[in-house]
């Protein structure tokens, strides 16, 4: 990836930010810490990654993407939105309200590109598994990628999904989880321990990688290498959760709330002022 591809995505990056966070505080409701973490992997999804097109949304040779944990919804919203789906003022100004097609978890049939409809924790990777599965079948090339989160691993369902993909070779498989070590109720290893957690995906038979979850050339060189590999493949990403909002940053107390209109004066100049230092 050029340095100018680098820039052009850490602008877009930015630019979801702060859009998100307008659209959190208009709703106020929804999730700031995990969404404002995970954003470069969303941009690096929409705009380098994934085969697809925004314009015709059910391509039938298209990768599908599956968000487990679906209350990271606004970054996926926001990216998507900004990569051409649906109008971005729509989803600052209608997020979470009545009727929109904005729901605080993603609904496939309100919104074009959404593949699965998710809320409930711990089933996204079932789902992945079963359509990469589906895909082998069907001898299709498309490839299948999922994103999962660290709180939602302490649920048994995971593992059985992971279980099947490693026996059964799913090369055509990618998921990522975002290690960002927080969940709703405090650190995830005070909650319920998942470390050593590389080697617990080793032993189901997938390849490991682990990478800076706020870099654009890891993520997407991570990904191309988990496409020469033939089995499974589990993308760590490790990121800072609440990323370039101090206030927010590392605080698990943010995982489900929103900012207020007076929060959200103080934390758009920080991100601002990233953006005109690019």
């Amino acid at each position: 990836m050029s340095d100018l591809d680098t820039l052009k995505l850490k602008k877009i990056a930015v630019d979801c930010r702060i859009d998100m966070l307008k659209a959190l505080a208009n709703a106020q409701s929804g999730h700031s810490a995990g969404p404002l973490g995970i954003i470069e992997f969303f941009v690096a999804m929409y705009f380098k990654i994934l085969h697809h097109d925004p314009k015709n949304p059910l391509l039938p040779d298209r990768d599908r993407f599956i968000l487990s944990a679906g209350h990271y919804c606004p970054a996926m919203y926001v990216a998507m939105a900004h990569s051409g789906y649906f109008p971005v003022q729509e989803f600052i100004k209608t997020l979470r309200q009545f009727e929109t097609r904005f729901q605080g978890h993603p609904h496939n049939l309100a919104l074009p590109g959404i593949e699965t409809t998710s809320g409930p924790l711990g089933q996204g990777i079932s789902q992945a598994v079963g359509m990469a599965l589906a895909a082998k079948i069907d001898k299709k090339n498309h490839r299948v990628y999922c994103l999962t989160t660290d709180g939602e691993s302490q649920e048994g369902q995971v593992w059985e999904a992971l279980m099947w993909a490693g026996g059964k070779n799913l090369d055509n498989l990618t998921a990522y989880i975002d290690r960002n070590f927080i969940q709703i109720d405090g650190n995830t290893e005070d909650v319920l321990p998942l470390e050593p957690l590389a080697d617990k995906y080793r032993a189901f038979n997938w390849h490991v990688i682990e990478v800076d979850g706020h870099n654009f050339q890891q993520i997407t060189e991570a990904t191309d290498e988990a496409k020469a590999v033939h089995r499974p493949t589990m993308i760590i990403l490790h990121t800072i959760p609440g990323k370039d909002v101090k206030e927010i940053e590392n605080d698990y107390t943010w995982h489900g709330r929103p900012p207020t209109h007076d929060e959200l004066k103080k934390f758009l100049p920080e991100l601002e002022k990233i953006k005109k230092s690019l």
